[in-house]
């Protein structure tokens, strides 16, 4: 195995010239579907894994290895020994099941993975900053695309990312695995064929925290085998120190996210989405309240929340961390760090995890008949891909997903109630809509 790394810009940039050159002859433009620009040994698939984190680890591991219709073919992540090491142990687990696979090879630039024709699809879980950015590219090469939730951080680039997937014909599988849940699904589908009548509010919670303090950065020297400056990417780069580059920094720092309102709150509010389409995709208010870990640590995002939104339509939604949730959900008689309850004009339905309830009797048995998490992510993006089932969850859905989370931010970070208008993509306060509409850092524009 030969790391990327050490490939020089002029050797890829020339291979990268001769295979266009080529394409005449032997190769089809990556710009292509990927059914047609490929088939393999039972059309396979060939994916490439981008971030290979804890959560990228995990799905690439139990999602995505033991897929049937699919080789996994290129591992990239800004630490050396994440990338080398799972591009040794997809090779021994094809190697072991004694499956004649394409060699998988590691890879520091991504840029490189989608230069190459053969490669169909790429599995995001990058942290949250660069969703966006990797899989606007990824789009324009032409690859289908599974991109962790949240979706990011700037409207402008969601316009820019729905732009590139539609004219490059690329699929999109936003992975809220909750959608592949039996039980959320079999809600899901009762709420709109109007089983609890017309909905008229809905409450959301889930985590705001993990219990970690916040760290001071003491400024270090980059390990040699870590890439600092293309993990922080479209970022601004700050000083280096380990904690900076955790999981919980990723994701507590407002330099890469808005913390669990959109990275925990994703899944909640997208089986709201998922249900509710045509209700959530108006103009809504929006106001709020929150608690921002303390100064002097590295981490400014907000913690605990209780915010309200209240829809041209009539509809209202009540959306809060889990630490404020008690009284909003009395009525259910199972507990649940996460979930979202329907209100209709005939009862209600709460969907979670790990349960499912409803004041109406008949479809409280009817919904707990279901199995619970039974994830099929994987599987569901090679249907996707090869057209056997719709998008499970669209990029616009997304896009609507994560704006709710947004506006919740930005009324809590300004202290006024906010509106968000998505025809004109704009928030009706300027300094709000200002922290909506945030600039990538050279050389890492899109």
């Amino acid at each position: 195995m030969k790391d990327s790394e050490n490939k020089s810009i002029s050797r890829r940039k020339f291979a990268k010239a001769t295979l266009q050159s080529m394409a005449g002859a032997i190769f089809l433009p990556t710009i292509l579907p990927s059914d047609v620009r490929w088939k393999g040994a039972n059309d396979r698939i060939l994916m490439a894994s981008i971030g290979l984190g804890s959560r990228g680890s995990n799905e690439l591991e139990h999602y995505i290895l033991p897929l049937e219709g699919s080789y996994s073919v290129a591992m990239c992540d800004v630490h050396r020994n994440r990338r080398d090491n799972w591009t040794s142990q997809v090779n021994q687990h094809y190697a072991d099941k004694g499956v004649k696979a394409p060699e998988c090879k590691s890879y520091l630039h991504f840029e490189e993975i989608l230069e190459r024709g053969d490669i169909d699809a790429v599995h995001i879980t990058t942290p949250d900053h660069w969703h966006v950015a990797a899989a606007t590219k990824a789009a324009r090469a032409g690859k289908h695309i599974m991109l962790a939730k949240p979706l990011g951080l700037s409207y402008p680039h969601f316009l820019i990312l729905e732009k590139a997937v539609i004219e490059n014909n690329v699929r999109f599988h936003y992975a809220t695995q909750q959608r592949t849940f039996e039980h959320m699904k079999a809600g899901v589908d009762m709420v709109r064929d109007g089983k609890i009548g017309d909905i008229e509010r809905v409450d959301i919670w889930c985590p705001g925290k993990n219990p970690v303090p916040s760290p001071e950065c003491q400024e270090v020297p980059v390990p040699d085998t870590f890439d600092f400056d293309r993990w922080t990417g479209p970022a601004p780069l700050k000083t280096y120190c380990p904690d900076r580059v955790t999981n919980n920094s990723s994701w507590f720092q407002y330099d890469y996210s808005i913390g669990f309102l959109a990275g925990w709150g994703a899944h909640p509010i997208d089986i709201m989405v998922w249900a509710l389409k045509d209700q959530v995709s108006g103009t809504y208010a929006c106001s709020g309240t929150g608690k921002f870990w303390s100064e002097g640590g590295m981490y400014d995002n907000i913690y605990s929340w209780d915010v309200n939104y209240e829809y041209e339509n009539g509809l209202k939604v009540h959306f809060v961390s889990t630490d404020l949730f008690d009284d909003m959900v009395a009525e259910r008689k199972e507990e649940a760090y996460n979930g979202t309850t329907f209100y209709g004009t005939k009862g209600w339905i709460s969907l979670s995890r790990e349960s499912v309830e409803s004041n109406i009797p008949e479809i409280h048995k009817k919904l707990n008949a279901y199995s619970r998490g039974n994830n099929t992510m994987g599987k569901a993006f090679l249907d996707v891909i090869h057209g056997k089932t719709k998008e499970l969850c669209p990029l616009d859905e997304a896009i609507i997903s994560d704006t709710i989370s947004h506006m919740g931010d930005i009324a809590i970070r300004t202290k006024n109630p906010v509106s968000w208008d998505p025809v004109k993509g704009k928030v009706d306060d300027k300094a709000g809509d200002a922290l909506y509409r945030r600039e990538y850092r050279k050389p890492y524009k899109v």
